[in-house]
């Protein structure tokens, strides 16, 4: 069964992005002068995160440019899972296709969860937690940098191997978000697949929320990587290969931030001065 609407795109091009990035920063520096540090700090995040969305989609703009051999290496990577014994993920979508509500809750979970639980996450370390935002901010600039560098390869996502057993169940539904830009605002990047964005995204936030707070409810937040894995992967949009590197690329950024806290929690022999407890403590005074 096929729909007819289509799930809207609402993203800002890169250019949109970055002026409204330079625009908060301005707005920072102006309140800084003005004596208002909450405003000021407030501002600068939010350039910093609309900054780092900017390259994200400047990324995906130029990867597109050459997109020789995208298919190929998607091949590559599903012939490689299959060799070495990794669930088929196709098997896995058409176990679900039979459900088109599980179906389109997919492709919901997909289009919207992704940025609404990482910008709520951040929100709330920054409003409630301000200590301990600088860490978490820096793994998310950190490790979404490292996953745009590889993402200048372009990697063709499962949907579009058909012939492998795929359905581009976002299509099917009419809820694709890679298509019926508004306003003639650029599409998202189709051809990004590796590393998964989402996973490394889903992982960071939970890790984040388990280790700042100190609700016995916190451990609820496992439920969004689990379920994020399983949406990637039965809407075709991910390999598990993408989501296994996008997690490797985040304890890159950990293991980064933790040497560099160990280096600058250093003291001098004798001076009597404690380091902090915990390595994201000490990297807060990076932040």
């Amino acid at each position: 069964m096929r729909y007819p609407l289509p799930m809207q795109n609402l993203t800002l091009t890169w250019q949109s992005a970055g002026g409204a990035a330079v625009g908060l920063y301005a707005g920072a520096y102006a309140a800084a002068r003005g004596r208002k540090p909450a405003l000021s700090a407030l501002l600068r995040e939010a350039g910093t995160l609309l900054a780092l969305f900017a390259l994200w989609q400047l990324v995906g703009h130029l990867s597109v440019m050459s997109t020789d051999h995208a298919l190929d290496r998607a091949s590559w990577i599903h012939h490689t899972e299959q060799v070495i014994g990794l669930p088929d993920e196709a098997s896995w979508q058409a176990a679900v296709m039979p459900y088109p509500v599980l179906v389109r809750l997919a492709n919901y979970y997909y289009a919207v969860m992704h940025f609404a639980v990482m910008l709520g996450v951040l929100l709330w370390v920054f409003v409630r937690h301000r200590e301990r935002y600088a860490w978490v901010r820096n793994t998310v600039v950190i490790t979404t940098a490292v996953c745009l560098l590889v993402q200048f390869v372009p990697v063709a996502p499962p949907r579009m191997l058909p012939e492998s057993g795929f359905v581009d169940v976002a299509a099917e539904y009419g809820q694709s978000v890679y298509g019926g830009a508004v306003g003639g605002v650029v599409v998202a990047d189709q051809l990004s697949a590796m590393p998964s964005v989402h996973v490394a995204w889903c992982v960071l936030a939970a890790v984040a929320v388990i280790r700042v707070s100190r609700s016995s409810l916190r451990w609820v937040v496992v439920l969004h990587p689990v379920l994020t894995v399983a949406v990637v992967v039965v809407t075709a949009n991910h390999f598990w290969a993408d989501g296994i590197v996008g997690v490797l690329i985040l304890l890159l950024a950990y293991a980064v931030l933790a040497l560099v806290a160990r280096r600058r929690g250093r003291r001098p022999v004798g001076t009597g001065s404690r380091p902090r407890g915990t390595a994201e403590e000490r990297w807060e005074q990076v932040g």
